[in-house]
């Protein structure tokens, strides 16, 4: 379905955020990028969105390719009339406006009557965004905003939806349901979903298969179960030791890596 092969991004001509990354997701499938902050994961999406030219970002090397087209040099607008669309971190919502209304927005490449039919799509996937659907969005907590930003991307029936760190400053709570929602999305509508965070065994948890990006290059990759047990993502993604005892993050991230992967 998607794939990134060998992919170059900069920015300013100068600021080079990703080096042959490579990654594919195929349909009916959840696969996460996991990394630290800066290490190249929204690049990936917002280039596949063909949204870098905002923050003058280009990608110089590598092909992107969805269905077999080639996604590079498109508009984002003919993106995601191709099927993807990406929720953006920090859900970027319409907060004058009211939960329908942001939801409406997200229909609008479709005609009226798909639109009706999406908005109780939306509707039927988090019951809770229905019954605020007259509320003004910048009343919403946290998490019913997350829930309306995943909403708006379902309007347009997408074949790739992509998730940049929702997960983001939610209560536990708020962030199993909106996971347990996105998987029961992929089960029932064969969804293929490209997920970046930095919570990886949350991540882990749903996907099923994930690649770790340091410095903008793809370190690793492989199912749940083989980064699970690699001691350095143990270590460094989840806080655990090599005794298996969770350390304190702060020494955690002030530990010299020993970077297997890279040997």
């Amino acid at each position: 379905m998607l794939t990134v092969n060998n992919v170059q991004i900069v920015y300013d001509n100068v600021i080079e955020a990703v080096r042959d990354a490579s990654l594919t997701v195929e349909q009916g499938k959840i696969v996460t990028l996991l990394g630290s902050n800066g290490a190249g994961k929204s690049t990936i999406l917002k280039g596949i969105s063909g949204v870098l030219y905002p923050e003058d970002g280009d990608i110089i090397g590598g092909t992107m390719t969805f269905g077999g087209k080639n996604l590079i040099g498109r508009k984002p607008d003919e993106i995601v009339r191709s099927g993807i669309v990406m929720v953006p971190e920090g859900r970027q919502l319409f907060e004058p406006l009211t939960v329908e209304e942001n939801l409406m927005m997200g229909g609008i490449t479709r005609s009226r009557s798909a639109a009706a039919d999406a908005l109780d799509y939306v509707f039927t996937i988090f019951p809770r965004v229905k019954e605020k659907r007259n509320t003004v969005s910048g009343y919403l907590s946290g998490g019913e905003q997350q829930m309306v930003a995943i909403g708006r991307a379902l309007m347009s029936r997408p074949r790739l939806l992509m998730l940049d760190e929702p997960s983001l400053g939610l209560a536990p709570q708020i962030i199993t349901e909106i996971f347990g929602a996105v998987t029961d999305l992929v089960k029932e509508s064969n969804v293929a979903v490209l997920l970046v965070e930095q919570n990886a065994e949350l991540a882990l948890s749903i996907a099923s298969y994930g690649y770790i990006i340091e410095n903008g290059r793809v370190v690793m990759d492989g199912t749940p179960e083989k980064l699970l047990s690699n001691e350095d993502v143990k270590e460094f993604y989840l806080g655990f030791s090599e005794s298996g005892h969770r350390r304190n993050m702060r020494d955690v991230k002030h530990y010299k890596r020993r970077k297997r992967w890279l040997s």
